[in-house]
């Protein structure tokens, strides 16, 4: 039987021991100690030697945690650069207005959120008053990822410093009458204010993370210097466990990102009740950024809890504040001094005693109130450290209480996520604890009043005076005045009018070579940020390796094994191409900081992400409706577009609604090209609206998606009709008639129209063509690169009827006069091309792949779903049928002859 008390092997078993003896007696002497003080002073000599190694430079595995206490010291804590009672005053208003405002707009059932401000004040005040850098500052300032749910007291600042007035706070969450706030930060709907929308949680992390490193980016390609920008996140502790809050954290430290700083407002409640229960959450984050590689600094309790630090000679409180659940410390939060003595300080007799030297009021000071986020000192000696830490991001885990100032009903709640008011008693308890010069008269008529020291007053000189030394308002966005970009030289697009001749060529590699060709551009090709999640070959694009570079911090470090060949594979500190690896919500963050430098930096960029289309608006949505809150502007590239493709692959490749997701987004204009030179035009149209000069009337604020294929075809030559571009652009033109086509049908054939888009236009002109071989119809072939933008267009006509102005949907002028019914196909799910047929005048019938994708070849999983050429034939027959302009029986007679 094994010996529990044994030494276990361990790995360093398989190093060799110069000195055996020498390490003989060092595991003597923690034997001795363990055995004459105990365990816990053994392990504390173990962790300040530890701290020894470290300091000296020996490398050692970190300890993952640390004790439940603060990292920084009272002793060690600098001096506050300013005047404390000031900002004290400050804050205090900052509280009130934000608490009145959600209050006040109560009444009118729009919600809104207290808590979360309350216990997370000091944390912004501190910041703004010394630390966060305004637009005017070097380089572009900081970049604030303010928590969502602390947005009123975001508004109450904007509010004392003069941005904002009364009628603004009165229109929280109201904002269709104008002069309105919405509930988050929204830079859609406040662009000068809010830069990230950060609520829809786990984003705001993430985004943080990439928003530094695209910072880093930046400065290594000679573009903007940053490198006094800083980027602050501030974060709940429940947030934590969103996947996307911490799925980035290792590249954070892997490439030293030492200009990013989390803090997380550890309040230990979530929306319905303890973060974590059972358990301790501040220190399993602290040992999830400790692995990661982060430094941690950890502010959890104030200067009242000294006193009983320095009679803890035992060490018996920090273990009793390490073994504490969370659920208790919140329980603790709502009692009396005589339950803390007896549940907290009454499980050790050496905490018993301890507790015997302390008053109830000290008791109650201690947990009731003082934690390290609600202390300026605290809160500012931790961003200090923050900023000094070199070599690797900051993670500042800051204990705080959801509530704290709100008072006893408040504070620690369970539902206080919930609760959107105080009563007028309330109010007045809270006046009075935060000391301001409110008088009772001042509620009129039981409406809580907002409190403003004066526009003059020594609160607000001080609080602007701060900000004017740090470089202007805080949180802010700003738009630079910067030249629109020169158009690339026509020559890359109309490369591909001319069609590929006998060359098969898919439009994924079409898109590629156009990129290629724009990425010379002398004037804008360094502009473009190619973004790839690991699938650059699949996508065709190592060609762009040896050329453009894939970024890193550390360049390249080893010798690539294809370095012999011409594509190989190159890393640069100044490399234009970022390959993410497996991660689309990575690339995504990546897509996002680029695409909205042009208002974050003043440096507009291009960037354009490609990906499995399957693995891109489904897997990241969320990201995506963030881009567009976000205004950013770039090219989204679904590859391997389509149900039916990518052959072999099967159910989880197989996109069939990437289309339909993406026209759910007010900021997407999604395209489904068919043809190289379509793809040409989308891309020059949309670089000239995003980057050049939009038309009247045109946002600017938009970014495309283009679905690409990788089914290699001939590519034919642009139609030389006119409208094309123009019809490519709005979403529907004219491929070809039946005698374009050279078909020659007869003079009385029945004629239907067939509307294609991307791939399927293939399998439509295939169609056209036995229409009218073997069933003597005549079919004319329309190309519909955008299902959505021609029912945008034909929403926005049907709101301009309501207005009283004639306006005819585009979709309805091009195909006006078309003879017989229309038939649509496309590789997608029938709703995405079913989105126009209330606006078609002709009768109406559409093919589509339904349903779950499959393994087979495309001719089989084509006809499995009912959209390859014979199935179109049937179809068309059936529709012509119903208006008697064919034989009934041509469309059992087809079926049977297609064995369909």
């Amino acid at each position: 039987m094994t010996d529990p008390n044994a030494i276990q092997p361990s790995e360093l078993d398989q190093l060799p021991d110069r000195d055996p003896e020498e390490t003989a007696e060092w595991q003597a002497s923690l034997d001795a100690v363990t055995k004459a003080a105990g365990p816990h002073r053994a392990a504390y000599l173990m962790r300040r030697t530890l701290e020894r190694a470290e300091g000296a430079g020996i490398a050692l595995p970190k300890l993952l945690e640390t004790d439940y206490v603060n990292t920084i010291p009272t002793s060690a804590e600098p001096a506050v650069d300013g005047d404390e009672e000031m900002e004290q005053r400050i804050t205090a208003w900052n509280r009130w207005n934000a608490a009145a405002m959600v209050t006040r707009g109560s009444k009118y059932g729009v919600g809104g959120h207290i808590a979360t401000f309350a216990s997370a004040a000091w944390l912004y005040e501190t910041g703004f008053n010394h630390f966060f850098k305004g637009k005017e500052a070097d380089g572009s300032g900081d970049q604030l990822y303010i928590q969502g749910h602390a947005s009123p007291g975001i508004y109450a600042r904007a509010f004392l410093d003069g941005r904002l007035t009364e009628e603004h706070l009165d229109n929280f969450r109201r904002e269709a009458g104008g002069n309105g706030l919405p509930s988050y930060p929204h830079p859609r709907r406040l662009p000068w204010l809010w830069e990230f929308p950060t609520v829809s949680m786990g984003l705001g992390p993430i985004s943080a993370i990439y928003q530094a490193r695209f910072n880093r980016y930046l400065t290594s390609r000679g573009i903007k210097d940053l490198t006094n920008s800083h980027v602050w996140a501030f974060l709940g502790d429940g947030e934590m466990d969103e996947p996307e809050s911490t799925t980035a954290l290792t590249l954070a430290s892997r490439e030293g990102l030492d200009n990013l700083t989390f803090v997380i407002n550890c309040n230990l409640q979530r929306l319905d009740g303890p973060v974590r229960a059972n358990f301790k959450i501040v220190q399993e984050l602290e040992a999830q950024f400790r692995g990661a590689g982060w430094n941690v600094v950890k502010t959890l309790w104030g200067t009242a809890w000294d006193e009983l630090f320095q009679l803890d000679t035992t060490g018996a409180l920090v273990r009793r504040l390490r073994e504490v659940p969370d659920a208790q410390v919140q329980t603790y939060q709502t009692r009396d001094a005589a339950y803390i003595r007896e549940d907290f300080f009454g499980k050790d007799p050496a905490l018993a005693e301890m507790a015997k030297l302390l008053s109830d009021d000290k008791i109650l000071e201690c947990f009731h109130y003082s934690r390290g986020g609600h202390e300026a000192r605290k809160v500012y000696a931790a961003y200090r450290a923050a900023l000094s830490h070199k070599g690797a991001p900051t993670v500042i885990l800051a204990q705080t209480v959801k509530g704290h100032t709100l008072g006893t009903g408040f504070a620690s709640k369970n539902a206080n996520h919930q609760m959107k008011k105080l009563s007028v008693d309330e109010f007045k308890d809270m006046r009075d604890l935060l000391g301001l010069p409110i008088k009772d008269s001042d509620f009129v008529d039981g409406v809580v009043p907002y409190g403003h020291p004066g526009a003059d007053s020594p609160e607000v000189r001080y609080l602007q005076e701060r900000r004017a030394a740090l470089g202007g308002p805080a949180p802010a966005r700003r738009v630079h005045p910067v030249a629109p970009l020169p158009a690339p030289a026509d020559k890359a697009f109309v490369a591909f009018d001319k069609g590929s001749g006998s060359q098969n060529v898919a439009t994924t590699m079409a898109f590629v070579r156009l990129v290629k060709d724009l990425v010379r551009d002398k004037e804008t090709g360094k502009r473009w940020v190619p973004i790839v999640p690991d699938e650059a070959r699949t996508f065709g694009m190592e060609s762009l390796f040896p050329s453009l570079g894939i970024y890193s911090p550390k360049g390249q470090t080893y010798e690539p094994v294809d370095r012999d060949q011409l594509m190989y594979y190159k890393e640069a500190k100044n490399g234009q191409i970022l390959n993410e690896g497996i991660t689309e919500a990575g690339s995504m963050a990546d897509f996002i900081a680029a695409s909205t430098s042009y208002a974050t930096h003043g440096e507009a960029m291009i960037p354009f992400y490609i990906f499995y289309s399957m693995f891109g608006w489904q897997r990241t949505a969320d990201q995506m409706w963030q881009l567009g809150d976000q205004l950013g502007r770039g090219f989204l590239v679904g590859a391997t577009a389509g149900r039916t493709t990518l052959t072999g692959e099967g159910l989880q490749h197989a996109d069939g609604h990437s289309p339909a997701i993406a026209a759910t987004n007010p900021a997407a204009l999604t395209y489904d090209p068919a043809f190289a030179y379509e793809v040409a035009a989308i891309v020059k149209d949309g670089l000239r609206r995003m980057y050049g000069e939009a038309a009247p009337g045109e946002d600017p604020n938009v970014f495309y998606y283009l679905t690409v294929y990788n089914e290699p075809m001939p590519q034919p030559a642009k139609p030389s009709a006119a409208g094309v571009d123009e019809g490519i652009v709005k979403g529907l033109y004219r491929f070809n008639t039946a005698e374009s086509a050279g078909l020659s049908p007869a003079a009385n054939a029945p004629r239907i129209q067939l509307l294609g888009s991307g791939t399927a236009i293939h399998w439509t002109l295939k169609a056209q063509k036995l229409l009218a071989e073997e069933w003597g119809v005549a079919a004319d072939v329309w190309s519909a690169t955008s299902w959505t933008e021609l029912r945008r267009d034909a929403l926005e006509a049907d709101a301009a009827l309501l207005r009283g102005e004639e306006r005819v949907p585009y979709v309805r002028q091009a195909l006006q006069g078309a003879e017989g019914p229309v038939l649509a196909v496309s590789d997608y799910m029938r709703q995405v091309p079913d989105q126009i047929a209330q606006w078609v005048e002709q009768d109406w019938s559409s093919l589509g792949a339904d349903g779950f994708g499959l393994s087979d070849t495309r001719e089989a999983a084509r006809r499995h779903f009912g959209v390859d050429a014979e199935s179109i034939v049937v179809a068309a027959l059936a529709q012509l049928a119903k208006r008697g302009e064919v034989q009934a029986t041509a469309v059992k007679e087809a079926r049977e002859r297609y064995g369909l």
